[in-house]
């Protein structure tokens, strides 16, 4: 097949967009991806890329065009408009271009921040008439509320008649969560369009490569509890925070170890030397994919969270699947979606968002079990991972659907 993949976040940009192209092209169809000049999340262009810099280039044998756009810079919330309606409005009339001069048979968005990324695949759908799968990893306009803190009430009404608009001409819509099922109804009669695609871990994670491991931080002596990924707002971070504060007045050797930026990073980081725990509570900050698989070997057990908010309740994050992989136990701080999914895989602890006091019991708790308790849980997540999540059966199953 002739594969339109449509996404603003492409390679050297970190997501799953980028397995589907590569895998997809490894089963010999080809692939073409329609995609933005790379600037996430540092807000500024990758090295060697610009407006007049590797525009169209050939990635592990799949075509990517890079379409105009102006970087999200600090992505506050007037740059990451810019950024957002830039490359959606120039792809969009990139993709007539594209339509009129190049056949495919089918197109697949992956849908992230921000839905509008979806509309050039709309426009190559009525040119060509072929088939879209929206493959939806971020709901709209929900999350421009909880997480943008958008409340403007036209500004809402006008992203939830965008995404309906979606939503009908996609022949089918892809949900990484079977939570976002829930929204997905309440915006129109989508039933038959709805099939369950969820997320995967990366390979490297589970890859230990000797080069990369050199000048990584040292983990403390203790227990380590790892959380890793985006610091941001919807993490919740600072719970965990006071959960590690009840925590440290009862046992000294438990370490919380924080892998990763955002937003929220400085805000949290003032918390701990406010509450005088900086000992015991590390900001590694971020780095390469490549290094996860030292992080993820080190740590005795791996932390997930998110805000007591709607949205979060029906999503699934991919780190779960992430900490599933590697076969290390869980604690989550989370509703909905994620939670029944660690109590099911029966993998650790899961308390609900924002009880902090809870998640203290559940650090102690873990803490305490026998190695062999410990390691029969992360064993569970494995296993439940292998079922579930193995990235080549995700691309086995996309590839039926889309034939």
């Amino acid at each position: 097949m002739k594969i339109l993949l449509v996404t603003q976040y492409f390679y050297p940009e970190n997501f799953k967009g980028n397995d589907i192209a590569f895998e997809m092209q490894k089963k010999g169809h080809e692939v073409t991806v329609l995609t933005g000049i790379p600037n996430y999340p540092k807000g500024k262009f990758f090295k060697g890329y610009g407006y007049f810099k590797r525009r169209r280039e050939t990635v592990n044998g799949v075509k990517v065009i890079r379409t105009f756009l102006i970087p999200r810079g600090n992505s506050t919330a007037i740059p990451l408009m810019v950024n957002y309606f830039t490359w959606f409005i120039f792809a969009s009339f990139y993709a007539v271009y594209l339509a009129l001069s190049k056949k495919f048979d089918k197109i697949i968005v992956q849908q992230l921040s921000p839905v509008m990324m979806g509309l050039p695949a709309v426009v190559v759908k009525k040119i060509q008439k072929i088939p879209v799968y929206f493959w939806v990893l971020d709901l709209w306009p929900e999350s421009l509320e909880s997480a943008g803190g958008i409340k403007n009430k036209k500004i809402l009404g006008f992203f939830e008649s965008m995404v309906k608009f979606l939503y009908r001409n996609s022949d089918k819509i892809l949900i990484s969560s079977k939570g976002f099922k829930q929204s997905i109804l309440k915006k129109g009669n989508f039933e038959d369009k709805i099939i369950y695609f969820p997320n995967w871990a990366e390979k490297s994670i589970n890859e230990s490569k000797q080069n990369v491991e050199i000048n990584l931080p040292k983990f403390p002596s203790g227990f380590n509890i790892l959380f890793a990924g985006n610091v941001g707002v919807a993490q919740d971070l600072v719970n965990a925070i006071k959960a590690m504060e009840i925590v440290l007045k009862q046992n000294k050797k438990i370490n919380f170890l924080i892998l990763g930026d955002g937003r929220d990073r400085k805000r949290l980081e003032k918390l701990v030397l406010e509450k005088n725990i900086e000992k015991n509570i590390h900001f590694f900050g971020k780095y390469p994919i490549e290094t996860m698989s030292y992080f993820f070997s080190k740590a005795d057990c791996m932390f997930v969270s998110l805000k007591n908010e709607p949205i979060f309740s029906l999503s699934l994050p991919a780190k779960v699947q992430a900490y599933m992989s590697v076969g290390k136990p869980i604690i989550s701080m989370m509703n909905g979606e994620g939670y029944n999914i660690i109590n099911e895989a029966d993998c650790g602890f899961a308390v609900h968002a924002e009880d902090y006091k809870d998640l203290a019991d559940k650090i102690l708790e873990i803490e305490k079990l026998p190695v062999l308790e410990r390691q029969r849980l992360g064993e569970n997540g494995k296993s439940f991972y292998q079922e579930n999540f193995v990235l080549e059966n995700c691309i086995s199953n996309l590839e039926k659907i889309i034939s």
